[in-house]
C-alpha cells in the first residue's frame, strides 16, 4: 500500500519521495532439537569467552521500526528517488508513523555527487507532493532552503488559514503539470516491491532491513533506465 508521494525535479537532480506502508513483518525461526546437559567430551572447564562491547549500528532503532496494527507488526519506508524511478535515500519507521514528519529527514539524506567535484548536491529545484505532506513546518523548511514546491493544501488547512485572516498567510501555489509527476515515486516503489525481501519484511533488526532495502536500491541502479523523464 502506497500512502504518500512527493516528486522532486531539477537539472542535475530529478528525484521523488514517498512512503511504502503495510509491509508486514514475518518472523523467522530455525528448527532443530536443542538439548541441555553435558557434551560428549565431558563438562566444560574453560572460562566462557565474553565478547567485547560492540558499538550500535548506524541505522539501529530502539523500536526496530516495527509498529502495531490490526494486521500485526508493520513498518514503512519513506524514500526519495530520481526521475528515472531509482531510489536516492530512504528512512524506515514503524508502520503507524505519519508521512509529513518524515519529509525533512528524507530530504536531508539526499547526496548527489557533482561530475566536476565539490560538495554533493542536496537541494532540488522544485518539489511536488500530495496533501499528506502539507504542513506549516514542511513549508517553512522548504522556504528556508529556497526550494520551490507544489503541495496542495487540504480543505481543513485552507479553512483555518482563511479564518485567521491576514495572519493566515498567502494562499499556496499549485502547478497541475508538476503535480502530475507524482507517479514517478509510485513506479519507484513498485519496482522496490518486486523484491520479496522488501515487500515482505523478514529481518527483525531495523539496520539489517535497511541493508536489505539498500541492496535492492543498488540493483535498481545497476539496471538500464528505461523510464527517463525529460
Amino acid at each position: 500500500m502506497v500512502d504518500a508521494q512527493v516528486a522532486l525535479s531539477g537539472p542535475g537532480v530529478a528525484c521523488a519521495v514517498g512512503a511504502v506502508g503495510g509491509i508486514v513483518f514475518r518472523g523467522r525461526h530455525s528448527g532443530g532439537d536443542v538439548s541441555g546437559g553435558e557434551s560428549a567430551t565431558g563438562p566444560r572447564t574453560d572460562t566462557p569467552r565474553i565478547p567485547g562491547r560492540r558499538s550500535r549500528p548506524r541505522q539501529h532503532r530502539s523500536d526496530e521500526a516495527l509498529g502495531r496494527s490490526r494486521g500485526g507488526l508493520t513498518c514503512k519506508i519513506h524514500l526519495t528517488g530520481e526521475g528515472g524511478c531509482r531510489p536516492l535515500a530512504f528512512v524506515i519507521t514503524p508502520g503507524q508513523w505519519g508521512d509529513a514528519p518524515q519529509l525533512i529527514a528524507v530530504l536531508e539524506r539526499i547526496r548527489v555527487p557533482r561530475p566536476e567535484g565539490g560538495h554533493p548536491r542536496t537541494r532540488p529545484d522544485h518539489l511536488g507532493g500530495d496533501k499528506a505532506y502539507s504542513s506549516r513546518r514542511n513549508r517553512r523548511y522548504l522556504r528556508r532552503r529556497q526550494i520551490k514546491h507544489t503541495i496542495p493544501e487540504p480543505r481543513d488547512q485552507r479553512a483555518h488559514r482563511k479564518r485567521r485572516g491576514s495572519q493566515g498567510g498567502r494562499p499556496t501555489g499549485f502547478n497541475k503539470e508538476i503535480y502530475k509527476r507524482r507517479n514517478e515515486v509510485e513506479r519507484t516503489i513498485n519496482r522496490l516491491k518486486n523484491f520479496r525481501a522488501v515487500a515482505t519484511r523478514y529481518d527483525k533488526r531495523a539496520y539489517i532491513f535497511h541493508g536489505t532495502v539498500t541492496v535492492a536500491a543498488i540493483r535498481l541502479w545497476l539496471r538500464p533506465s528505461r523510464e527517463r523523464v525529460p
